[in-house]
């Protein structure tokens, strides 16, 4: 089982209260599976909403926040650990160390290039660990249709695409981390 499971999401609720109720379904997943949420620390948005939804439902929580997001007042106080560090930099590293696999809700600029950094981190064989978009109300459409582009277009493998675990399903996204075997590496093992 991947134990511990890094989220990535907005620091704000979007705007169809629906996006909270989908956030609620995963944390309480995560929670009742007994996996550990990893997160970005946040209070506020989807952070918060998922990191109260893991806590409610009698799980754990780590979350990491830099600096200038305490002093923001975003931090969540509540959590079973809060660890501050300097930078965003230092922050999507300790949380890449802690997971096993990674799930982005919906989100903004900061969880597209969260996401998307952990993704190509899998494609030049820096880990080995699932990457799934949780796609809620079919908030990934658009971005599924761009990559699909680039895939015709010549800029990313096939086989990489399709490495990517999508659905608006917790458990069935949880179900395929746990069963998720690296592939389409064969071209960074030197031989």
């Amino acid at each position: 089982m991947k134990k511990n499971i890094c989220v990535f999401c907005g620091a704000s609720h979007g705007n169809n209260p629906e996006y909270q109720l989908y956030a609620q379904q995963l944390g309480e997943q995560i929670a009742k599976q007994g996996r550990r949420l990893i997160y970005g620390g946040g209070n506020k948005g989807l952070m918060g909403t998922i990191a109260n939804a893991v806590l409610a439902n009698g799980g754990e929580v780590i979350g990491i926040i830099p600096e200038r997001l305490v002093k923001a007042e975003t931090a969540h106080h509540g959590i079973t650990q809060l660890e501050v560090v300097a930078d965003m930099h230092i922050r999507k590293a300790r949380m890449a160390e802690l997971a096993d696999g990674f799930i982005a809700m919906p989100g903004g600029s900061g969880t597209l290039e969260e996401i998307f950094e952990i993704w190509t981190g899998a494609q030049i064989g820096y880990h080995e660990k699932p990457v799934a978009l949780y796609n809620v109300m079919n908030f990934w459409q658009p971005m599924r249709q761009f990559l699909e582009h680039a895939v015709k277009e010549g800029f990313i493998r096939e086989s990489f695409y399709h490495t990517l675990i999508v659905s608006d399903d917790p458990k069935l996204i949880l179900t395929e981390m746990d069963h998720y075997v690296p592939k389409d590496l064969d071209r960074w093992i030197k031989k």
